[in-house]
């Protein structure tokens, strides 16, 4: 075999997961925007709306770090098969619900409480299993072509659903979505199964000693502890600053709602750019942290800075940060994932979600406060000097702890 087969990233297993990530990724678009869209028509209430997508955020508060054990000691793939068979059988129930009976706004949030529920299983046990997936060596290639899936996907779905609701019936798409999820769980049973030696009975006590175990973990690996802390401060104020933006374009005579939309999507073009970048493109292990620290306060600066610029400038700026924002999260998460012992990952990952959660409530809360006593500019320069505060003093100054996890490779 020559040196350019074997430094390939795309594998079979790597290939079928990456199929069957995208036709995952087109049913969870496909279904998200129209129930936001249908609640709404239905209530006519935005606070109807906003606790549907709050019931499906939900299970994120506590669920990981009580299921994640299991899935440490399970088998991925039949976790992943497993939960996606789940969706398949629900989607095609509320099809078949939907299809005989009129709006209930009781059985929407049982079922996004539901699809949440199963979403935080089937993150913990996917993330798990996909580094493992992809071959050693090429753990940025096979970052960056996942970081490029939901933009693609999101850009492409999001005026496609927008077209399709109002002329297909929910039912029938509840069905459609069905169908892709199952294809996606046949492409996802050709990947090879991970290897388990063990297959002892779990019984409670070990299961607590390996809730105590990841908590441990997490207690000394200070540098996984400042990266994640931050990454949530930086994201749940990321949301609220979107909160700020989005009142503040409804609110100025010069802006409107369109472009609004045009600067999301100029965010996400940036994001794809990046990704097919830096699959060409790797940075060197030594030039992680450097450029990643780069990232963050440039990032953090732009957030802040947003509205007190003009549309044009707010373009690029969300063109830029867009791009960098995915760059820097292809390197992180390869970093962070290759330097995580195998057994340890869905643990560590849990606790991620649950602060990442955790964090995303509190901080679009304090945007929406904000936004409601002071001028949304102003409100949302404090909230982007909180994120400076935070990456100098986790990111820049612990910089013997958080080095070593951006230079982890795989061996």
């Amino acid at each position: 075999m020559s040196d350019s087969q074997k430094k390939t990233v795309w594998t079979k297993d790597f290939s079928c997961i990456t199929v069957a990530t995208i036709l995952t990724a087109i049913g969870g678009e496909a279904m998200n925007l129209p129930i936001s869209l249908l609640v709404f028509d239905e209530t006519q209430s935005t606070l109807l709306a906003a606790l549907v997508m709050v019931c499906g955020m939900l299970p994120d508060i506590i669920l990981p770090v009580l299921v994640a054990p299991f899935i440490d000691k399970g088998e991925k793939k039949k976790w992943v098969i497993g939960l996606n068979l789940i969706m398949v059988m629900l989607y095609a129930v509320m099809g078949l619900w939907i299809s005989g009976h009129e709006f209930s706004y009781g059985i929407y949030l049982i079922f996004v409480l539901a699809v949440g529920t199963i979403s935080v299983l089937y993150r913990l046990a996917y993330d798990a299993w996909y580094p493992d997936l992809i071959p050693v060596g090429m753990e940025q290639k096979g970052y960056a072509v996942s970081g490029t899936i939901y933009p693609v996907v999101i850009v492409v779905m999001s005026p496609l659903v927008t077209f399709i609701y109002g002329r297909v019936s929910m039912g029938h798409l509840f069905f459609i979505v069905a169908v892709i999820t199952l294809i996606a769980v046949i492409i996802e049973g050709i990947i090879k199964s991970d290897k388990r030696s063990e297959r002892e009975i779990y019984t409670f006590k070990q299961y607590w000693e390996d809730i105590i175990d990841g908590f441990s973990y997490m207690k000394k690996e200070k540098g996984i502890r400042n990266i994640y802390t931050y990454m949530s401060i930086t994201n749940g104020v990321s949301g609220g600053i979107d909160v700020i933006t989005r009142a503040y374009y409804q609110t100025q005579p010069w802006l409107s709602v369109t472009m609004l939309g045009f600067l999301k999507s100029a965010e996400m073009i940036g994001r794809v750019l990046s990704g097919l970048f830096q699959y060409k493109k790797d940075i060197p292990v030594k030039k992680r942290y450097p450029f990643t620290k780069f990232v963050y306060v440039f990032y953090d600066c732009m957030d802040a800075l947003l509205l007190f610029m003009p549309y044009p400038f707010m373009l690029l700026n969300r063109f830029i940060c867009g791009g960098l924002g995915n760059y820097s999260a292809t390197i992180r998460s390869a970093a962070v994932q290759s330097y995580l012992p195998q057994e340890m990952r869905a643990r560590v990952n849990a606790f991620f979600s649950v602060i990442f959660s955790i964090g995303g409530i509190i901080f679009q809360l304090i945007g929406g406060i904000l936004g409601q006593i002071m001028p949304y500019r102003y409100a949302a320069l404090i909230m982007g000097i909180v994120t400076l505060i935070s990456v100098y003093f986790l990111i820049i100054l612990p910089a013997k702890d958080n080095c070593p996890v951006y230079e982890a490779t795989r061996s």
